[in-house]
C-alpha cells in the first residue's frame, strides 16, 4: 500500500480495496511453511516475493481462462486490479524498507518484468510437472543449486493449487476464496 493511499485511510477511512481479500489469500499462500522447508525456497525478501509471484501468477492465469479473452468480463477486470494490488503492495514494502523515490520505479519495472515473464513460463508449464520444475529452477530458484526433491515438492504443490484454483468457480474467487466448494 502506498503511502497516498495509508494517508487516505487514515484521514479520511476510506475502504479497503475490493481485491484485498483476494490479494491477502496470495499471500497467505505463498507463505505457508512447507514451501520454505520441504521446498527449500529461500526465506528470504527475494524468495517470498518470488512466492507471492509463484501463486499470484496462477491465479492471474486462472482469471484470464475465466475471461475468455473478454477484456468486458469481471475477471479480466479483477485480474487488471489484483495486479495492481500487487504493484502497491510491493512499492509500500520498497519504500518501507528505505527505497528511495528515485529508485523506486526502476526497481517497480523489474518487478512488473518478473511478474510478466512468469506468467509466461507458467503458463507454458502447467500441465506438467517437468516443465514446471524447469521453470521453478529458473524463476523462483533463480539458477541457485536446490535438490531434486525439493523442486519436485513445489512442481507439485504448484501443480496442486492450479488443479484447486481450475476448480474454484469465479464467485469464489471473487470473494477471496482458492478453495473449491466443499
Amino acid at each position: 500500500m502506498g503511502l497516498i493511499d495509508r494517508l487516505k485511510r487514515l484521514v479520511g477511512g476510506a475502504s479497503p480495496s475490493p481485491v484485498a481479500p483476494l490479494y491477502a489469500a496470495v499471500v497467505n499462500e505463498a507463505r505457508q511453511p512447507h514451501y520454505y522447508v520441504e521446498g527449500a525456497v529461500p526465506d528470504t525478501l527475494d524468495g517470498r516475493f518470488d512466492m507471492v509471484v509463484l501463486v499470484l501468477s496462477l491465479l492471474l492465469l486462472r482469471l484470464e481462462e475465466v475471461a475468455g479473452g473478454d477484456a468486458h468480463h469481471p475477471a479480466a477486470q479483477l485480474s487488471a486490479d489484483l495486479a495492481d494490488h500487487f504493484l502497491t503492495d510491493m512499492e509500500g514494502n520498497l519504500r518501507q524498507d528505505g527505497i528511495g523515490d528515485q529508485v523506486i520505479p526502476k526497481h517497480m519495472g523489474r518487478m512488473m518484468a518478473a511478474l510478466g515473464g512468469r506468467i509466461g513460463a507458467y503458463r507454458d508449464a502447467r500441465g506438467d510437472a517437468e516443465a514446471m520444475g524447469q521453470a521453478l529452477r529458473r524463476n523462483l530458484y533463480r539458477g541457485a543449486p536446490v535438490a531434486d526433491a525439493a523442486v519436485a515438492f513445489v512442481a507439485a504443490a504448484a501443480l496442486g493449487l492450479w488443479s484447486r484454483l481450475a476448480d474454484t468457480p469465479y464467485d469464489r474467487l471473487a470473494a477471496g476464496d482458492l478453495e473449491p466448494t466443499p
